[in-house]
């Protein structure tokens, strides 16, 4: 095999260049799209509202400002950052995640490289890369954004323990280590479960005690903001601007309850939506070895990261099976257990033919991530549609249920409700003496037709129908 096919950075560019295919799309695809098109309200409002990251606003909080609790607003705010200097466009996010992703998988390669050996790193990155990480780190999402962070401060970690530097080197790695785990922790709280592992290297004896402390202390440093913003900031938020939209977790008791009352679903996001079949059966094998040999510090990886991620796990509850993207912080430890695994099968031929059975496997299964929803495409062309009956400022009412996207694309504020709840009587009308001007039924792709009084219809297309409220 070609050298070039064994450098981990030619597959890391490959694998950046195949999801370069469509990566202007806007955030219709088939999974997801509500989760992106709340990170580009944000963004967007930053540009037109308030570009205070303190201050995040959404556009589905009806007549209130739209400020509210939710995830620290880097990855929103970098969106924004590029409106400002190329114009706005959907699709920005793509490709800050996928950069910042990218480089995530090149802080892993050299983090189990550092560590164990190559072959295991060049095994543990792949598999990485095939993973569950493939798609969302082209999504205008912040979870593989965050993990990257959180993973190249673990990088600087080690970089900080190595006694063959020169102690100036050693302190700029301890502060980029301070400063990008406390980037990651704020974008994405969940990712900092893996801050666990920090406690392998303040246990080992070979290292100074003089340097542990110093390294507990720019640890403890850099997790303080996380801590403010989501236990006072968020809290304060909701309290402050009344509208409740970022998920905290649930009790203990709740989580355990709706987790043991699912256990296919729960079971499920390890053996089928991480590495897929192959990869979780290379992942079973790779522990199997890792206990059997007795390989310490693989072991001390793995416990340590399975106890935080169950304790996240019981705090998600019913969220953890009923959205893939909960397991993303997990995965690299997934991926490094079964690139050890893989590392020891010897027989080349073996190797790259489940290497690539593995790749194939977990990237077909990912393929409808590049195809957005036909049936949605119309809501590209409803800001302009709009603007001829209403006002920038007319709050809308739009029967998609739960779903942000279409307010996003409509590029309007207001309230979002299934059709059930827009019968309802009085419900509209309570709604008007609150500012609703006027009421989108979509008749496709985020909703079902209704028909609401002819008397105050607008327009009609085959897509939708718009309503004055009265």
């Amino acid at each position: 095999m070609p050298v070039i096919i064994k450098d981990i950075r030619f597959w890391i560019i490959a694998f950046f260049m195949i999801r370069l295919i469509g990566i202007t799309n806007p955030p219709l695809e088939v999974s997801h799209n509500w989760r992106q098109t709340t990170v580009t309200m944000v963004a967007r409002n930053f540009a037109e509202a308030d570009n205070n990251m303190l201050y995040p606003r959404i556009d589905i909080a009806g007549e209130k400002t739209g400020i509210t609790g939710m995830e620290f607003p880097l990855f929103n705010y970098l969106i924004y950052l590029m409106n400002i200097v190329f114009g706005y466009e959907h699709w920005y996010g793509r490709l800050i995640n996928l950069i910042v992703s990218s480089f995530g998988l090149w802080f892993f390669f050299r983090l189990v490289k550092n560590h164990f050996n190559a072959s295991v790193a060049f095994s543990s990155t792949i598999i990485l890369g095939v993973s569950i990480w493939f798609q969302f780190s082209r999504k205008i999402m912040p979870d593989t954004f965050s993990m990257s962070l959180v993973i190249a401060a673990l990088y600087f970690a080690s970089g900080y323990f190595n006694e063959q530097v020169s102690r100036n080197r050693n302190i700029f790695h301890l502060f980029l280590f301070a400063l990008l785990l406390m980037l990651g922790v704020l974008v994405k709280l969940p990712s900092g479960f893996l801050c666990i592992l920090l406690l392998i290297p303040l246990i080992n004896k070979e290292y100074p005690a003089q340097k542990k402390v110093a390294f507990a202390i720019a640890a403890g440093l850099s997790l303080i903001p996380a801590i403010i913003w989501y236990f006072y900031w968020v809290p304060h938020l909701v309290k402050t601007f009344g509208f409740w939209h970022f998920f905290m977790g649930v009790s203990f008791s709740q989580g355990i309850n709706e987790l043991i009352s699912h256990p296919a679903e729960t079971l499920k996001m390890f053996y089928d939506i991480p590495l897929k079949f192959a990869g979780f059966a290379l992942f079973l094998f790779g522990l199997f070895k890792v206990f059997s040999e007795r390989h310490q510090l693989l072991k001390a990886v793995w416990i340590l990261s399975s106890i935080a991620f169950i304790l996240l796990m019981i705090k998600s509850g019913r969220n953890f099976y009923h959205h893939n993207y909960y397991i993303i912080p997990f995965v690299p430890v997934m991926a490094l257990i079964a690139g050890y695994g893989l590392s020891l099968i010897k027989r080349p031929q073996w190797f790259y033919l489940i290497l690539l059975v593995i790749s194939a496997e977990g990237l077909t299964n990912q393929l409808h991530d590049f195809r957005i929803k036909g049936q949605s495409l119309y809501l590209l062309n409803l800001e302009q549609e709009l603007d001829r009956y209403s006002g920038k400022d007319d709050f809308f009412l739009i029967n998609s249920g739960e779903y942000p996207t279409p307010m996003y694309f409509a590029h309007r504020k207001g309230w979002v409700a299934d059709n059930e709840t827009i019968s309802r009587n009085g419900f509209t009308d309570s709604l008007s003496t609150q500012g609703l001007k006027h009421i989108l039924i979509l008749k496709s792709g985020f909703g079902t037709e209704m028909r609401l009084d002819e008397e105050n219809k607008l327009h009609e297309t085959e897509s939708y129908i718009l309503y004055n409220s009265r």
